[in-house]
C-alpha cells in the first residue's frame, strides 16, 4: 500500500483516509516497545548498544555494514531524479508495461487514447504483488513460467490529458472514463521467457489472463449466501463481479495465487449513514466521499442503494494463474478487512497456516489456521482448506509475548449482545470483533513474510505519523513515527519444527528504520549502515533463496529520497544490517520483489512513476520508462539479472 492511495485519482478525502478508523482503547505497538525497553533497561536513547539488545535489535556492539556476509554488490547511494538505479554489474529491463498487449488480438499502447475494451485486453495499471510460477506446472523452470501481478489503482491525473485532481475531478468523469479506470485494476496473468536478449512476454499465449471489475468470482466459506452479501443483482450472495485495489499476495501449496483486497472503501459513494450498515461503513472508512466517481453510472458503487456492496469486497481471492477458464474465488473464512499480504505455511502438523495484515494505522495482525490438513494428492481441491478454520487475532505485551486470540462467534465478546449473530458477522466486522478482544494497534501492518530456514515471522509495519505524544512515554521516541519498523515474532518449535498453529509466540523489534545520524527519529538496525544502507517506511518485503530478506519502501520520498529496495541478513553477522540495491525513479514506490527459483532473476513492480504534487498526464516528472515526448510514466514490472549470469546479491 501507499499513502499515494489516497490521492488516487483524486484528493478530495486525502487527509480524512489518513485519520484511522479505530475508535478502540487497545494499547499500540509503540506504548509496548516502550514498556518492554523501560522494564529492561534505563533508556538514554534507542541507539544505545544496551537499547539495541534489550528491544532485540542485533546482538551487541555495532558493527559495519561490511559484516553483511555474502552480499557482494556495490551499495548505491540514495538519490531523486527521474531514472531507475541498480548496481553496477546488473542489467534491468522494464520488459512489462501498462497498455502492453497481454490477449491475443488486444491493440497496442496507444498514449492519446483511453479505450475500456483495449485495457481490459492489456497489461493493467499500477502492479503490485508479483509472482512467478514455473512452465511446465510442477517444474522447477526459471527461464520460463507465468508472471501473476495485481494491479492496485488508478492514477486519474497520470492516465487522462487534462484531468485535474480535486473535487472537480469526479464531476469532470465521464461513463467512458470510469469504464477504463475499472478495467485498469485486477489483476494480469502473462507468460513470460527469458531469451538471450533478456526476459520477453508472450502477447498470444493462451494462458495470459486479465481479470478486473467484470470478472466473476464465487463467494465462499461461512459468509457465502449471507444476508449481508446479498443485493439486488446477486440474491444468492454467492455471486460477485470484480476484484479491486488488490495490493500485496501470496501463493498456495497447490500453485495458485493469493491476492488481498485492500482500500476498497473508497470506491464507494452514497451515504452510508441511513442505511442498516452505518457503523460497519464506518468502521471500514466509508464516508460517501468516494476517490472514484463510479457510483454515478453503476448503483453498486452508490451505497444508499446497495448497502450490501461493501461487504463483498475486503477479502483474500484465490485465482489459478495456470487455467485461465478458472473462476476465481473470494475466501471469506479470512476475514474482511484492508488486507495487506496472504503468506501462506504448511505448519507442522499439516494444517495450513495464512498470515495477513489490516493496512491501516492502528489495525491489527492477522492469521487464519485450517481445520484440515494439507495433502499434496488433492491438488486444486486443497483450496477449500481455506474455507474451514479459524481466524485469529494478534496481542503483543510488553514481555515479549504473542498473544493469537480466536474470532469465533459465541466466545468472549463475539455474541448476539454485541451484534453478532453468527461467525459471518464477525468475519465481516473483523475489525469490530478485534476491538473487543482488544488486540495490539499496530502502526499499519503490511507484508507478512516467514523464513523456509528459521520458521521466524516478519511483520512490516509501514509508519503510524498520526500517533500522538500522549500515546507514548518518556522511554519511546517513536511518537508520530514517519519511518517505520519491522517485528519479527518467532512460533514455538515442535520436533525441531515452528509451530505457526501455536496460540503462543514471541516477539522482538527486528530493525526501526530512519536515519541513525539523527538521534532523534531512533533508528536501530544490527549494526552500523552507510549513509545510503538506512531506509524509512518498509512496504513488501522477500526472502531469496540464501534466506536475506530483501525491503522494498513506500513512503520514502517524504524523506528526501526515493523509495527503493534494501536487502539484509537475518541471522549472523549481518543480521538487521541494510544495504541499498535500488533506486526508483522519482514518485514511485517499489512493489513485489519476487525470485525465480534459481535466484537469477529479480522481478520488481515499479508503481506509479512520476506521481508527486504538481505531476500530471501532460507534465510529469518523469517520463520513464519510455522518456518519449507525449508518453505518459507506465508502472512497469522489471527484471533485474547480474551480467555474469550469478545470482541477484551475491
Amino acid at each position: 500500500m501507499t499513502d499515494r492511495h489516497y490521492r488516487m485519482p483524486v484528493t478530495i478525502n486525502n487527509e480524512d483516509d489518513n485519520h484511522p478508523s479505530n475508535p478502540s482503547a487497545g494499547p499500540t505497538m509503540t506504548d509496548l516497545i516502550a514498556q518492554r525497553v523501560s522494564r529492561r533497561t534505563a533508556l538514554k536513547g534507542l541507539l544505545a548498544s544496551a537499547a539495541l539488545g534489550a528491544i532485540g535489535v542485533g546482538t551487541g556492539a555495532l558493527r559495519p555494514a561490511q559484516a553483511a556476509m555474502g552480499l557482494s554488490f556495490t551499495e548505491i547511494p540514495h538519490a531523486f531524479d527521474e531514472n531507475l538505479h541498480i548496481p553496477a554489474g546488473y542489467t534491468a529491463n522494464p520488459f512489462l508495461r501498462w497498455g502492453e498487449p497481454i490477449i491475443a488480438g488486444a491493440p497496442d499502447f496507444d498514449a492519446a487514447t483511453r479505450d475500456a475494451a483495449a485495457q481490459a485486453q492489456q497489461f493493467g495499471y499500477n502492479c503490485d504483488f508479483v509472482h512467478f510460477v514455473p512452465l511446465p506446472e510442477g517444474s522447477n523452470a526459471s527461464d520460463h513460467g507465468l508472471l501473476v501481478v495485481n494491479h492496485e489503482y488508478t492514477d486519474a491525473h497520470m492516465i487522462f490529458a487534462g484531468f485535474a485532481d480535486g473535487k472537480a475531478a469526479l464531476a469532470a468523469t465521464t461513463a467512458e472514463m470510469a469504464a477504463y479506470e475499472q478495467a485498469g485494476h485486477g489483476l494480469s496473468v502473462v507468460e513470460v521467457k527469458k531469451e538471450a536478449t533478456g526476459w520477453t512476454l508472450v502477447k498470444d499465449s493462451k494462458l495470459n489472463r486479465r481479470i478486473t471489475l467484470a470478472t466473476e468470482f464465487e463467494l465462499v466459506g461461512p459468509v457465502a449466501g449471507h444476508d449481508r452479501v446479498k443485493t439486488s443483482a446477486d440474491a444468492s450472495g454467492t455471486k460477485v463481479f470484480g476484484t479491486m485495489n488488490n495490493c500485496a499476495g501470496g501463493w498456495t501449496p497447490w500453485g495458485t495465487i493469493l491476492s488481498a483486497e485492500e482500500n476498497t472503501h473508497q470506491y464507494f459513494g452514497g451515504d452510508p449513514s441511513s442505511t442498516a450498515e452505518a457503523a460497519n461503513a464506518k468502521r471500514m472508512g466509508i464516508k460517501g466521499e468516494p476517490s472514484y466517481a463510479w457510483g454515478k453510472f453503476d448503483d453498486r458503487f452508490d451505497v444508499s442503494k446497495e448497502p450490501n456492496e461493501p461487504n463483498r469486497f475486503g477479502w483474500i481471492i484465490e485465482v489459478d494463474p495456470y487455467d485461465p477458464a478458472s473462476k476465481p474465488v473470494k475466501h471469506t473464512a479470512l476475514g474482511r478487512f484492508k488486507h495487506e499480504a496472504a503468506t501462506t505455511v504448511i505448519n507442522s502438523d499439516g494444517r495450513l497456516v495464512v498470515y495477513t495484515g489490516d493496512d491501516e494505522r492502528f489495525e491489527y495482525i492477522y492469521k487464519f489456521v485450517s481445520t484440515g490438513t494439507f495433502d499434496a494428492a488433492k491438488g486444486r481441491a486443497n483450496s477449500a482448506l481455506l474455507d474451514d478454520g479459524t481466524l485469529f487475532v494478534a496481542k503483543l505485551d510488553a514481555e515479549g509475548k504473542v498473544t493469537w486470540m480466536p474470532l469465533v462467534h459465541g466466545e468472549g465478546e463475539l455474541t448476539e449482545a454485541n451484534g453478532f449473530k453468527s461467525q459471518a458477522d464477525v468475519l465481516i466486522e473483523a475489525r469490530r470483533a478485534s476491538d473487543l478482544l482488544k488486540a495490539t494497534k499496530m502502526d499499519r501492518p503490511e507484508d507478512i513474510e516467514t523464513s523456509d530456514k528459521t520458521g521466524k515471522v516478519y511483520v512490516v509495519l509501514t509508519k503510524n505519523d498520526k500517533r500522538k505524544a500522549d500515546q507514548v512515554d518518556a522511554a519511546n521516541t517513536r511518537a508520530e513515527n514517519k519511518w517505520g519498523h519491522i517485528v519479527e515474532m518467532v512460533p514455538p518449535m515442535v520436533d525441531g519444527k515452528a509451530d505457526h498453529a501455536a496460540t503462543s509466540f514471541t516477539w522482538s523489534a527486528f530493525i526501526q528504520a530512519g536515519n541513525p545520524a539523527d538521534t532523534a527519529q531512533g533508528a536501530a538496525y544490527g549494526g552500523a549502515v552507510t549513509d545510503a544502507g538506512w531506509f524509512a517506511n518498509p512496504d513488501n518485503v522477500a526472502f531469496d533463496a540464501n534466506g536475506r530478506l530483501w525491503i522494498s519502501t513506500d513512503g520514502f520520498p517524504d524523506h528526501g529520497v526515493h523509495d527503493g529496495l534494501w536487502v539484509t541478513e537475518t541471522e549472523g553477522e549481518g543480521r538487521a544490517i541494510t544495504r541499498h540495491f535500488l533506486g526508483c525513479p522519482r514518485g514511485a514506490e517499489l512493489c513485489g520483489p519476487a525470485f525465480t527459483p534459481d535466484g537469477k532473476t529479480l522481478f520488481v513492480a515499479v508503481q506509479h512513476p512520476g506521481d508527486e504534487d504538481g505531476s500530471n498526464f501532460a507534465n510529469p516528472t518523469t517520463r520513464w520508462p519510455d522518456f518519449k515526448d507525449g508518453v505518459p510514466p507506465r508502472p512497469t514490472v522489471v527484471a533485474i539479472t547480474k551480467d555474469d549470469g550469478g545470482d541477484i546479491g551475491a
